[in-house]
């Protein structure tokens, strides 16, 4: 499966534009993370881009969420460890893998950027590093984005500052495309 593939399939099951753009936007972690990190990375946008093409079917039942767009997937040759990446961020499987990884802290920090860009008087564009690093001292900022889960990236020997600026600087290449 290419990319083109992925994003027709995935907006053939994913109603809501929100989400399609969440999606879209932890694929440009995911992007800039494979080539970071001398990755496959096809595969890691792959990862980024489906993660959550159940999250609609199964909002209601989160324990299936993962489990049932991994199945899905299967249907359409999906790798395995893009299955496995999958079924990791939802907590089904141990995250083991730098993919794994990072896709589990790409997902939260994608919200965190967001966030930030909503109040930036410039939007995503203008955001800069040390602004997406204040806001995530601020515990009442965007609570939903975990820190902690966010933190995971030292589990792959880059700081929370080299994080940030390789989502940060992927999600800018596509404001446009997040609205932002």
């Amino acid at each position: 499966m290419n990319h083109d593939e992925a994003l027709k399939l995935l907006k053939s099951r994913v109603k809501d534009d929100r989400l399609i753009k969440h999606m879209l936007a932890v694929e440009a972690c995911m992007k800039n993370l494979a080539l970071h990190f001398g990755e496959d990375k096809e595969k890691w946008i792959l990862a980024g881009i489906l993660h959550d093409i159940d999250y609609e079917e199964t909002k209601n039942n989160p324990e299936e969420h993962g489990l049932k767009g991994a199945e899905y997937l299967k249907n359409f040759n999906v790798p395995e460890d893009i299955l496995r990446a999958i079924r990791a961020h939802a907590g089904h499987e141990e995250a083991k893998t730098k993919m794994e990884i990072s896709l589990i802290a790409s997902d939260a920090l994608s919200g965190l950027i967001v966030a930030s860009a909503l109040v930036h008087p410039d939007g995503l564009i203008g955001t800069s590093l040390d602004f997406v690093l204040r806001k995530f001292k601020e515990k009442q900022f965007a609570k939903g984005a975990a820190r902690e889960t966010i933190k995971q990236c030292e589990k792959m020997n880059i700081t929370l500052e080299e994080f940030v600026s390789i989502c940060l600087s992927g999600m800018q290449r596509i404001a446009g495309d997040l609205s932002l």
